[in-house]
């Protein structure tokens, strides 16, 4: 821990501002954070194009003025080389144990956070067995509050709102990122308004109803939904909103590296060979190998080698058909199936992606609703997890991987479950139920043979 030499100061600036080696004087309006006697100093020290790398200071802005290239957070390199296993092992038991390597949250009064993380890495040798693999895991993170991984980045993404003077959530999502900006919104005092495709999943719909924010149904896909956002984030009416996927779409994006910070400490500070994830937007994908770059050059663990694999449903596989045509631009594509949580058709982050599992080693494949539902059923009967449709492509994938003959049997591996099969029941409600229906006797129970 070390001490605060002054209260951290963040500039907000409405505007877009342009790029900081040529930046103007455009207007902008402070917010002091009062910050405790001690605390650890935020790493963060600008945003950068990942395109052209143009800088710009850390403010409520995601695209670049220069290029329109997406913005990341910059840090400052000596500061993550800093951090001690014995720090992060001395934080609290959430996500917040690893803020040495986050943009917010360094004061731990300013977090708008349900507290998501440090979810269960299960073991999962009957898996593994039905597989013929030697080790796997299953990072299960519908464990998180409201029952997906959402809950890391949403943390994340209303925390810098606050610090940036923001009041109202809003976003455009898939399902799982609207119950968690709604019940963020909801825990802080805060308003929310969340945008959805009108044919979402009634489990989630209902969960982010139940919330009490405003819940809005667009006639049209997650891209349309995504479209009238950024629309409507420019009108004067939502000034004052933070879209957590979009103008706060880099403190946001950040929150999905504690998943790889997690792997590596709850596997005894070490990274997995191979590491299978379900790939919407791709962002999940690259900060996961983030997080892992970001602790080897931290020393923190040991540079071994580690492949990144992605998992996407054939009804929306922009990224694996460009990573299977060798190409290097996504084409965006019209998204049908029952994996609705991973239907973006647009992927932003899938040029990353790509570059991701390419440079590792790994690969990114699609499969079939049908596969999708058996991936389901085997993660329940194998590991007793029981995942939403994203989990069935995961796992699903991960046999195909092995089929192919991308992904070793032999190497310890690592598949994502994001979010919670109770948010996805249709699917598998047409092909599971009852085993046999008795009366109730020991006679009914003897003739179903309950008894022999």
């Amino acid at each position: 821990m070390r001490p605060v030499e002054a209260p951290a100061t963040i500039a907000i600036r409405r505007q877009v501002p342009t790029p900081a080696r040529t930046r103007g004087k455009d207007e902008e309006t402070s917010v002091t954070l009062t910050a405790p006697t001690t605390t650890i100093r935020c790493p963060a020290t600008a945003l950068v194009c990942r395109n052209c790398g143009a800088e710009y200071p850390l403010t409520p802005i995601h695209a670049c003025a220069a290029c329109f290239g997406p913005l990341e957070v910059d840090y400052d390199q000596a500061l993550l080389a800093s951090v001690s296993r014995e720090q992060i092992e001395s934080g609290p038991t959430n996500l917040w144990r690893y803020v040495g390597f986050l943009p917010v949250g360094q004061v731990p009064e300013s977090r708008i956070s349900l507290n998501p993380g440090l979810t269960p890495l299960i073991a999962a040798p009957c898996l593994a067995a039905e597989l013929g693999m030697n080790s796997v895991w299953v990072k299960d993170d519908s464990a998180n509050p409201t029952h997906s991984f959402k809950d890391r980045v949403v943390s994340m993404a209303a925390t810098a709102a606050n610090g940036f003077g923001f009041r109202r959530l809003a976003c455009a999502s898939t399902g799982n990122l609207a119950n968690s900006v709604a019940a963020h919104a909801a825990r802080a005092g805060w308003e929310s308004t969340v945008f959805i495709p009108s044919d979402l999943e009634p489990g989630k719909i209902v969960q982010t109803a139940v919330y009490g924010g405003r819940l809005v149904a667009v006639e049209g896909s997650y891209d349309d939904v995504n479209r009238l956002t950024s629309e409507l984030q420019e009108t004067d009416e939502f000034e004052d909103t933070a879209f957590v996927n979009q103008n706060v779409r880099p403190y946001y994006s950040e929150g999905s590296k504690t998943v790889g910070y997690e792997l590596a400490e709850q596997l005894g500070w070490r990274i997995p060979a191979q590491v299978v994830i379900p790939v919407a937007s791709g962002s999940l994908l690259t900060k996961v190998d983030k997080a892992f770059r970001e602790l080897v050059a931290a020393g923190l663990v040991e540079n071994t080698p580690w492949k990144i694999f992605g998992a996407q449903s054939s009804g929306c596989p922009p990224i694996a058909t460009a990573f299977a045509e060798g190409a290097d631009v996504v084409r965006p594509v019209k998204p049908t199936g029952i994996a609705k949580s991973l239907n973006i058709g647009n992927p932003a982050d899938g040029p990353y992606a790509l570059d991701a599992i390419r440079r590792t080693g790994g690969s990114i494949v699609h499969v079939g609703d049908a596969e999708i539902v058996e991936g389901i059923r085997i993660l329940a009967r194998t590991a007793g997890v029981f995942g939403e449709t994203a989990g069935g492509v995961t796992v699903a994938c991960l046999q195909k991987l092995l089929a192919d003959g991308a992904l070793d049997p032999a190497g310890e591996t690592v598949i994502l479950n994001t979010g919670d099969g109770l948010k996805t029941l249709d699917p598998v409600a047409e092909v599971v139920g009852p085993t046999v229906t008795i009366k109730p006797s020991l006679r009914s129970a003897r003739e179903a043979g309950l008894l022999d």
